[in-house]
């Protein structure tokens, strides 16, 4: 395992420390995150690859596939290395017509945890995030945090993050149990955010993106094509890099089904961006239609 990993470590809380640059296992499902992969052998590969790439945060859920992308992140890594740290997502399930309804009953929230124990194979979840779905309202995230909140006092998680939230729910699961992780919607040209960002920077808390090129309008994409191509580099690498530089505690988990794009996601860690190219990233959310 590697050292030092470009972009360096964040560390949570007492039991989570993991490194910038991440991974996010969603894409190892098939299409829509639905049924098995393309390629088996080629999943299982990225995944010793991520670990031997020195990443320690591995992004995933049990709803996966569902039930699919855990056991195989359980196949390739287990017994996993000392230091990885392994967040899941409850809150949603999958219907068979590949939609995501929402899961956030007692006993879902409950079968979910222990979904994502068993088919891992922890006895403990580093990391769990509370997804919340059709919903930003501050207190309809109470019971179900409480539900995860309570399920950390007994052990069987470590922390709790939230996602898919508003900045209202974010402080009021605050004040239920600590929040070490917000994973929402964000990238340069989608940054409704940006107060959030810099509220949980000043908290000590993660901000982890989820769609970082997504929803990008032509005017957008050809600007970061452009600034790009003056930096050597692809699009999707300018827009990570420019994410890690967004914010001290942002936390990047982009998801491959590949190992040549891992190591390309890895590599944007080791862009700089000069002051020009801030400017030109910096503007491309106000780009007109």
């Amino acid at each position: 395992m590697s050292d030092v990993l470009p972009g360096g470590t964040l560390r949570l809380s007492e039991t989570l420390t993991v490194t910038r640059v991440g991974y996010g296992a969603l894409q190892l499902a098939g299409p829509m995150a639905y049924g098995p992969p393309r390629d088996r052998d080629e999943a299982l590969a990225v995944l010793r690859a991520v670990a031997a790439a020195g990443i320690t945060h591995l992004d995933t859920s049990d709803y996966y596939g569902p039930h699919l992308v855990n056991g195989l992140v359980r196949e390739a890594l287990h017994p996993y290395p000392e230091g990885l740290r392994i967040a899941t997502k409850v809150g949603a399930r999958r219907t068979a017509e590949r939609g995501w309804p929402a899961a956030l009953s007692r006993p879902e929230l409950v079968q979910a945890v222990h979904d994502n124990l068993d088919h891992l194979g922890v006895e403990a979840l580093d990391l769990v995030n509370l997804r919340m779905t059709d919903t930003l309202a501050a207190d309809d995230i109470v019971e179900p945090f409480t539900v995860l909140a309570e399920l950390r006092e007994q052990g069987l998680i470590r922390n709790l993050g939230v996602s898919n939230v508003s900045a209202q729910q974010v402080r009021t699961a605050q004040r239920i149990a600590p929040v070490v992780a917000v994973q929402n919607h964000y990238n340069i040209a989608f940054r409704q955010d940006d107060a959030l960002v810099d509220w949980c920077a000043e908290q000590g808390i993660a901000f982890v993106p989820f769609w970082p090129l997504g929803g990008f309008r032509p005017l957008q994409a050809k600007a970061l094509e452009q600034a790009a191509a003056d930096l050597g580099a692809t699009p999707r690498q300018i827009a990570l890099a420019w994410l890690l530089h967004r914010s001290p505690t942002m936390l990047l988990i982009p998801g491959t089904s590949t190992r040549a794009h891992l190591a390309q996601n890895i590599a944007a860690a080791t862009i700089a961006l000069p002051d020009r190219a801030l400017r030109t990233l910096n503007a491309i959310a106000d780009t007109a239609h």
